[in-house]
């Protein structure tokens, strides 16, 4: 009897089917296994598929020879053969064994031919399930499916094993933590404490990547919490541990590390906000200090940046993300310095300030507040939505994305017949201060601040503006 969740296997005409059927007219075998197994029987959303078997790499391709519409074999190598029907991928690899040699970053492919060891080398039980097809019978020698229904994350061999064949799985049980919603076995916790330091083998940016799925997950808290329980945090992220910090003597500062933890939680699941909402704190540490008014963190959200952006590099990010993110944090407590109301150019500058960013940012000023204060959570978000308010009446009257001068580089350079150079950019930020202050003025105004800032350094007088430099700016 097939569960009416797997019965999509079956669909006669089915591309997974045909391809099955395939392997099995060849002489080999055919099943389906990792996360769209475990998502299938989850009832959750299954993506690409991926398959395993005995046959080897240059079988492969001679099965879905004249099958499919494309073949890919990048990761021929690791023994898998990609293939493209009917716009859908399917990976398929030959049974295996992967393990790192102690002082290498990269994986080293040993084939195997019994699926039972290719799954015992799977990450968890609940990924070392597999399918045969076609007659979908389900293989579960580790336990797989008992450890879906208590939603436990558990290694189908000792867990010292699986980590120290693959050191990224420690990773990535706080992902499964994270995007799941299940629990970490204890003696695979434990061992991650043991083996923690292990990770260092691992290049950079597998780190990153597995870090980013975590970090965008639904439910990221518990998993960072697990990270810093087991000390992977300290290897990966060490400026995120380092918040656990000793609160002053009167508690009047509340603890940092599980406020940064909540605030990344309430954010949304973008990889740029949610960064940002993890690394905004970073700075208060190295700037806390006591006095008579009790603790303090001035200009924490400078020294935050300086460290996001070393953070962010070493963990291989792309240089937009970097300087996205650690610009979110140094403008993080902007919104806060300006209590008495927000006046037309203050308004405008922020919106300068954050740029792409301005929807990240209001979000995570928002998220920033988790203050057991009712009341002054209250004023505080009053005086968010009096930000986004005169935001939008400004966007009514003005271009606000689009804060710049009424003339460009080019005029100026024309207007006094200079070379581009230092003076052009002085020039056009003494434009744009004025457009930020006082609004939109016309280019015949621009050209005339123009002519006596030339003046008054001893230029020749440029004369009067360029034909054409009206008053409608």
């Amino acid at each position: 009897m097939i569960p009416d969740r797997l019965r999509w296997l079956v669909e006669p005409g089915s591309p997974h089917l045909e391809l099955a059927e395939r392997f099995v007219a060849a002489g080999h075998v055919l099943y389906l296994v990792g996360g769209s197994v475990r998502d299938a029987l989850l009832g959750r959303h299954h993506g690409d598929l991926d398959f395993t078997t005995d046959a080897r790499p240059p079988q492969i391709k001679e099965v879905v020879a004249g099958w499919a519409d494309s073949v890919f074999s990048v990761g021929e190598a690791f023994g898998t053969v990609g293939v493209v029907k009917d716009g859908r991928v399917y990976e398929i690899t030959t049974f295996r064994s992967e393990v790192y040699r102690e002082d290498s970053r990269k994986p080293r492919v040993v084939f195997s031919d019994s699926v039972e060891e290719d799954l015992s080398r799977r990450d968890f039980t609940v990924n070392a399930i597999a399918i045969r097809l076609p007659e979908v019978e389900i293989i579960d020698p580790y336990g797989g499916l008992a450890d879906l229904a208590k939603r436990l994350l558990r290694t189908p061999l000792d867990p010292k094993i699986a980590f120290s064949d693959d050191p990224l799985r420690m990773l990535r049980l706080y992902r499964f933590v994270a995007v799941l919603g299940f629990d970490a076995d204890p003696a695979t916790e434990e061992a991650v404490r043991e083996m923690a330091g292990r990770i260092e083998i691992v290049s950079a940016e597998r780190i990153r990547d597995e870090f980013s799925k975590l970090m965008v997950a639904d439910k990221p808290g518990s998993a960072l919490w697990g990270l810093v329980r087991s000390g992977l945090a300290d290897l990966i992220v060490p400026e995120i541990p380092a918040l656990a910090m000793e609160q002053d003597p009167h508690q009047r500062h509340k603890d940092v590390l599980a406020h940064t933890i909540a605030v990344t939680e309430k954010a949304s699941p973008r990889l740029r906000l949610r960064l940002a909402a993890l690394f905004h704190d970073v700075g208060k540490p190295a700037t806390r200090a006591f006095g008579p008014r009790g603790v303090t963190f001035h200009h924490h959200e400078v020294v935050g940046a300086r460290m996001t952006r070393a953070r962010l590099r070493e963990l291989r990010y792309p240089k937009d993300i970097v300087e996205d993110v650690s610009r979110l944090v140094f403008l993080h407590l902007r919104p806060h310095t300006l209590k008495m109301g927000w006046t037309d150019s203050a308004v405008r500058r922020y919106v300068r300030d954050a740029g792409h960013l301005l929807e990240d940012l209001n979000e995570l000023v928002r998220c920033d507040v988790t203050t057991r204060s009712e009341k002054r959570a209250r004023a505080i978000q009053r005086r968010i939505d009096e930000l986004e308010r005169r935001i939008d009446e400004l966007m009514a009257k003005e271009e606000l994305s689009k804060l710049r001068p009424p003339i460009n580089g080019h005029d100026v350079i024309a207007y006094l017949g200079i070379e581009p150079g230092p003076m052009v950019g002085e020039i056009m930020k003494m434009l744009l201060e004025r457009r930020i202050d006082e609004g939109p003025y016309p280019p015949s105004e621009a050209f005339e601040m123009v002519r006596r800032w030339a003046v008054e350094r001893g230029l020749p007088d440029p004369g009067p503006p360029p034909v054409g430099a009206d008053d409608e700016g």
